[in-house]
Formats: structure tokens, sequence, C-alpha cells
């Protein structure tokens, strides 16, 4: 039997009376629309609920599905540890998943748990359901750090254990949107929170599941979202299948984005198999990239390219531009895979008698050789974006004040120590953050004596 109704839930603590103690009634709307998919699960009357939670087990490169019989938790890092929630496992479904997934070749199962209770990511919308409902078995999975293509298939594997297993299913996509929506939120604001908000709100009452899969990492993570994945997973549940979808409710009172949507399958359509499409978006995309990459970056594609399909170190193409051939330069060469790091290595001074030498060195270092990736695999190449960073000489400055994280780089020192960031990094905003991520990259402790220098580059992409 296929999934019979599917939900997308946030999981804000304060909309419990005994967390909120009073504040929850700022998002009455959220609260209605949790009773009502509570009353709207109840009417399907399912076997069982499969939900996906961000704060359940998390691993980069694989999907946790949650072990055992049953499980129980409590909102004790709430201050409340009086609010618990318990739930049996359909130990079989579980079973028929994991086999799912390893057919397909997802890295998913129920290795590696690292605490079996309940995470509130899963709480808050059991404990709206159990008010209405408690016929049912639990699964409950986390998300990972894959590709959402990966996520999506696995929603694929949730849909097709449901029908070998003949449960009646239904799907909770727990997850919160931005956490940047409010200047006065706990995390401030962003444009692309509020635009997140609004196009992912757009894309549940429509239901444009490939808009799901098209939000960029970079964008996704200045957005600093939260269900994403748990969207992803869902869409993948219904692949070929219309829905009749409906947003319930949205609201961003506390600074973080809370959106509530309901999708009810209403039969097959050919049509909406999202993943083909957005598989076929990625491959004009990665053209795109590639067409107009300069000559800095056209050569380290051309080392990394070159050294992981036969093994040997690229020899050094004629019609290079004179400044390449001619200047030398410390370069840094970082590769990244559908907006994750996949290796950065470089050299602060040059080591070799050209730029163009530089990079060739250190592109293949990069695939190679960072302590902190494999080695890349010739199946990856075409899903690389490079960027090519060409240093200033460094100067030594007295205090961080003359740093500006765009602008500058920084060499944090301390005795052989030497740790060095590059500048305009995302996710890096501060010059605090960015003394302390140089320091710990050198292995540099809190409170040793250190020295700073900054230096600007030429990023090329």
């Amino acid at each position: 039997m296929p999934i019979i109704g599917a939900f997308i839930l946030p999981h804000p603590p304060i909309i419990l009376p005994g967390i909120g103690k009073g504040e929850e009634k700022r998002i009455q709307k959220t609260t209605d629309s949790f009773r009502e998919v509570a009353r709207r699960v109840k009417e399907l009357a399912p076997e069982t609920i499969v939900l996906t939670s961000p704060h359940s087990v998390m691993y980069a490169d694989y999907i946790h599905i949650s072990p055992g019989e049953r499980a129980s938790g409590d909102m004790r890092q709430f201050r409340a540890p009086e609010i618990i929630a318990r739930a049996a496992y359909d130990t079989e479904f579980v079973r028929e998943l994991e086999m799912l997934a390893l057919t397909n070749g997802i890295p998913a199962g129920t290795q590696g748990e690292r605490s079996a209770a309940l995470d509130h990511g899963t709480m808050l919308p059991l404990l709206f359901i159990n008010e209405q409902y408690t016929d049912y078995k639990l699964v409950r999975t986390g998300l990972s750090g894959l590709p959402m293509a990966d996520h999506y298939r696995f929603g694929m594997c949730i849909r097709d254990a449901a029908e070998k297993t003949g449960r009646r299913v239904v799907l909770i996509a727990s997850g919160d949107l931005s956490h940047k929506v409010r200047a006065e939120g706990p995390y401030g604001y962003a444009d692309e929170g509020v635009q997140f908000d609004r196009e992912i709100t757009q894309a549940m009452a429509s239901g444009d599941f490939l808009k799901f899969l098209s939000f960029t990492p970079e964008f996704a993570e200045k957005a600093a979202e939260c269900g994403l994945r748990s969207c992803v997973i869902l869409a993948g549940a219904f692949d070929g299948i219309d829905v009749g979808p409906e947003l319930l409710s949205y609201e961003g009172t506390f600074g973080v984005g809370y959106g509530v949507a309901s999708f009810i399958p209403k039969g097959e359509n050919q049509d909406r198999r999202f993943l083909e499409k957005y598989f076929a978006l990625e491959e004009a995309r990665m053209r795109d990239i590639k067409d107009n990459e300069d000559d800095y970056v056209k050569l380290a594609r051309y080392s990394v390219e070159h050294f992981i399909r036969t093994g040997k170190r690229a020899p050094l193409p004629g019609r290079l531009p004179a400044e390449m051939m001619s200047n030398r330069a410390g370069v840094f060469v970082s590769l990244k895979k559908h907006g994750n790091l996949r290796g950065c290595i470089g050299t602060i001074t040059p080591v070799t008698s050209s730029i163009s030498e530089e990079i060739l060195r250190n592109a293949v270092s990069s695939c190679s050789e960072d302590p902190r990736f494999d080695k890349v695999r010739p199946d990856e190449l075409a899903d690389l974006v490079y960027s090519v960073d060409v240093l200033a000489s460094p100067e030594p400055i007295e205090s961080e004040n003359e740093l500006d994280v765009r602008r500058y780089g920084v060499i944090v020192s301390s005795g052989h120590k030497r740790g060095l960031l590059l500048p305009n990094l995302e996710g890096v905003d501060t010059v605090s953050q960015q003394i302390s991520i140089a320091s710990k990259k050198a292995g540099i402790r809190p409170g040793e004596k250190i020295s700073l220098e900054r230096f600007e580059v030429v990023r090329h992409t």
C-alpha cells in the first residue's frame, strides 16, 4: 500500500504550554494547524508513522534509522522533564526499509545509534498526534550530509517499504524553516532567510517538489534552514504521484519560520518524477559553471582530472596567460561537491617557479592529500566545482582590529604552529571566528600567545 498521507511540521518546544508559559499564544495559528494535522492523521488511521527529524542521530554520509522495539524521550533540555513521549517501533518496516536502502546503494541503516531517546523534533509532532490517535507504530529516521538526491531516493525507499509491507503509512517531515527571519530572533536576520521561507512555503502550497530539490546548498546555509532534507524525503516518497497540497499555516513570530503543510495522494502522475528533472537541471548548471571558468580554474580542473584518471601529474599546457607563467605566488585550490567542501590545499608562499605550476601542484594535493577527505574518485569529477585563490604576500599586524573577514585572510602563529584561513568564506562572519578557526587548524590552544599576519587574495571561479 502506498503512502496514504504526509505532513510537514515544525518542532518549536515553545508551543507547549509547559514550556511556553504563555508565549505559545503568539503562535496560535501553528498550534491550530498542529491540531488539524492530528485530526487528519486520526481520520487516515495509519498503522505506521514514518517521521524524519533533523534532531535525531545525524551523520555526514549516512542516514540513520532508529533501531530497537521502542523508545521514549522527555523535554528536560527545555526545563520540562515531566513532558514525556513514548513510541513502539515498527521493526518489520525498519528491516524492509534498511534492505531497500542497501539494494539501492543509499548509505542508510540502523548502525551507529548515539542516543536511543526520542529527540524534540520527533516528540513535538507525536505529542499532538497522541492527543487524538495512538494506534500506530513509529519509524524514526534522521537526516544526513548526503546530497539532496540521496534523500529523495531514500523517500522512494520509504514508499517502496510501505508497499512491500502492506502498511497504511503516514509520513511526517519534521523541520523548522529558516532560523533568520527576524532581527530580534535568537539567530539574527538574513535576507536569504525571508526569501527561503517565501519560496518554500509557495512550493508547499502548490506541491512543487522540484523546488525542494533546487535550493543551492550555499543559499540554504545562508538561510540557516532546518528541515529542507525532511521535505526532500517527503517529495521522494511521492515520486510519480499526484498530490493534493495544502499550506495550513506559516508564522515567523520568534525569528524562526514555522510552516505546516498537508499532502494527500491522488493517483499516479509520471510528470511528477522530479529526480530526473533535478538531474537535468544540475547537468545544465554544471555546464554553465564549466563554460564560465577562467584560465586559473580551468587549469586546476585539468590538473585534477588528469591525475585522477591517469595517476600521473599533468604536464603544463600551452597558451596560458603571461601572468600565470611569469609571476610567483602562494595558491590555494578548493574543491566543492554539491555545495560541500571536498578538498582544499595550498601554499602560503610559492614553492614552484610560477603560478601555473603552483596550481598544477596544489590541485593534485587538494584532490588526493587533504587529510579530511578520501581521495577524489573518477565518478565524482563531473560534480566538482573549483576555485583558485592567489595570495598576496602576508604582512604582520599588531591587532585583530586590522583584519576584515571579507577582505583579508589571516595567518595565526604560535611557535612552530601556523594556521591559515582564507577570506570571505561562507559561515565565517567575524574576525574572532576567523582567528579561532585558523588557530584550531594549527593546533593552537586558547590562551596561547599568538602573532597575526594578514593577506589579500584574488579569487578565481
